[in-house]
């Protein structure tokens, strides 16, 4: 009997236990954390890593993927596709053993075109604690109960860009975002999230598939793989988006247009970031990047009357960078990372990013967690820098796998995916 009873206490000891940090740790619903700007209340994530060193547990995977992991209470949600990108699956595992509880996966008859490096399924899931929302490209737009039981489906139509597809689900409210392109055609659509029925649309009337047409001497090469940014401004709510040539902030209710900032160029990877404290918006192009910096709200064409700063050419950039303490912070494709002022778009520094790989290039997304900056290389050399307008970088990790995605960071423990595996990094045991 004491046995039992002792056995029966330790249980519920657990339980409680598991209760309680649930109900402290820090979510990172989305592929850019709380806000969807990458910045993370965290104040104990590790420095150091290795493939021995700070590891909790390193899951095997059985593809290919850009697509960054998500996390809610103990879950830890991550997309793959198989097959030949024919079979796109949402896995749920458990954050603490990294033990699958539950995949539920769509087949498609045909795989889109694709870039090389970009494998079907590296749009991200999202997740408001009551269900998990995914794009699976043509197969559609998925949403789960976070048992795995399918709540909706959406057919949105064939997804097709020569480079594929990254844009990922948002949830704010009572609706769920997406950016359905690049390719033709591209539109920023509006769903119920408890029940999928679309509220409105807007197309985006420059997109391009990327492929030569008749008549044509070269392709077209225009499209957004930007996810759209909820914010606050002036007291009014804005659904930010970066889309070819412009940023634009949308009513949220009803699609309608507020503003428009010119200064972008044709093809756009980054997705916006914001700073409420000041109202501020940044955006970034892609290849021969453009970029600017624009105050929040306004109305109609506010770039001369609002936009604070612009560079006409700049490295190009496909991760997303991180405001702090009035800079910005980015690593840009080629591996060189800057520290721009916010207010005035000067550059304060710009530093190569080196570590044991070959491979520098960068499509990874920074994350900022109180005075420190996270960044990641396709090679898996993880930098640690520190957030200030002084270049000093505090660590560099090696996990010696090929890495796109982007960091998920939740209750002092960093997911990082590569192409081979899903890795949870953290310091000692709580």
């Amino acid at each position: 009997m004491k046995i039992l009873r002792s056995h029966c206490l330790t249980i519920l000891t657990a339980c409680l236990a598991l209760e309680a940090w649930s109900g402290v740790a820090e979510n990172w619903p989305s592929w850019r954390g709380p806000a969807g700007t990458g910045v993370a209340k965290e104040t104990q994530l590790p420095t150091r890593w290795g493939t021995n060193e700070n590891v909790r547990w390193r899951i095997p995977l059985s593809d290919r993927g850009n697509s960054t992991p998500i996390v809610w209470g103990n879950r830890v949600f991550l997309t793959q596709s198989t097959e030949a990108g024919k079979r796109r699956s949402l896995s749920c595992l458990d954050r603490v053993t990294g033990r699958l509880l539950w995949e539920r996966s769509v087949l498609t008859q045909t795989s889109e075109v694709t870039h090389d490096t970009n494998p079907q399924g590296s749009s991200s899931p999202v997740t408001d604690g009551e269900r998990v929302v995914v794009w699976f490209g043509s197969a559609g737009l998925f949403s789960y109960d976070l048992t795995g039981t399918q709540l909706w489906h959406r057919d949105l139509g064939p997804q097709k860009h020569i480079w594929g597809w990254g844009s990922s689900p948002v949830l704010d409210g009572t609706r769920c975002y997406l950016n359905f392109g690049p390719g033709d055609p591209s539109f920023l659509v509006a769903l119920d999230k408890a029940t999928g029925k679309e509220l409105w649309r807007v197309a985006e009337p420059h997109a391009d598939a990327g492929e030569k047409r008749p008549g044509q001497e070269k392709a077209v090469w225009a499209g957004s793989w930007s996810t759209p940014l909820p914010i606050r401004s002036g007291g009014r709510d804005e659904l930010i988006l970066s889309w070819p040539m412009r940023l634009i902030a949308f009513e949220p209710k009803s699609g309608r247009e507020l503003w428009s900032c010119g200064g972008l160029n044709p093809l756009v990877y980054t997705s916006p970031l914001y700073e409420p404290s000041k109202e501020i918006l940044v955006a970034m192009g892609g290849y021969n990047g453009k970029a600017l910096a624009v105050t929040a709200g306004g109305s109609g064409d506010v770039t001369e009357s609002r936009r604070l700063w612009h560079h006409p050419k700049t490295k190009q950039r496909i991760g997303s960078g991180v405001i702090h303490d009035g800079h910005i912070y980015i690593l840009n494709d080629p591996g060189v990372a800057e520290c721009i002022e916010l207010g005035t778009g000067k550059l304060v520094w710009e530093e190569r990013l080196r570590g044991p790989a070959a491979k520098s290039d960068n499509w990874s997304s920074m994350i900022v967690a109180g005075n420190k900056i996270y960044s990641i290389n396709q090679g898996g050399d993880a930098f640690v820098l520190q957030a200030s307008p002084k270049f000093q970088v505090l660590a560099t990790n090696a996990l010696h796998e090929v890495m796109i995605a982007s960091m998920a960071a939740s209750d002092g423990v960093l997911f990082i995916r590569t192409y081979n595996a899903l890795w949870s990094l953290g310091e000692n045991m709580k």
